[in-house]
């Protein structure tokens, strides 16, 4: 007997507006753009294990910042970019903002999931420090 696969296409959410992410999106790959103006995009505030949740800039150099909120939760990130380094890692230090800015380029990513009480992350950019945290 044959394998049988289901659902094997990612879950795609195009985002060019301001947008709460839901506990419900977890899974999903959001494909940012910020054509129409700044972006703010809010993870969710009550956290449960196991959420994860892709970002990849769609556009090179976006017209404008886009803000992945987290409210009053901490985000812990390592980031590596075209410097080679680390830079922005945020390690030991409390940020509740990732923020996408326009020097950014297509294909940058994050990727982030919670154990429930913490955001945890990581992101890879072509562009020296063109994400950064707040």
């Amino acid at each position: 007997m044959g394998r049988v696969f289901f659902n094997v296409r990612k879950n795609i959410h195009a985002l060019d507006d301001d947008y709460t992410v839901l506990a419900s999106d977890s899974g999903k790959t959001f494909t940012l753009s910020a054509s129409s103006g700044t972006v703010a995009v809010t993870l969710p505030t009550t956290l449960a294990e196991g959420m994860y949740y892709k970002f990849v800039v769609l556009e090179d150099t976006p017209s404008n910042a886009i803000t992945i909120a987290a409210g009053s939760a901490i985000i812990d990130l390592v980031q590596k970019d075209a410097g080679g380094d680390a830079a922005n890692s945020t390690a030991g230090t409390a940020v509740s903002n990732i923020v996408v800015g326009t020097s950014s380029t297509q294909g940058d990513v994050i990727n982030l999931f919670t154990d429930g009480t913490t955001w945890y992350g990581e992101v890879l950019s072509g562009i020296n420090n063109a994400i950064t945290t707040s």
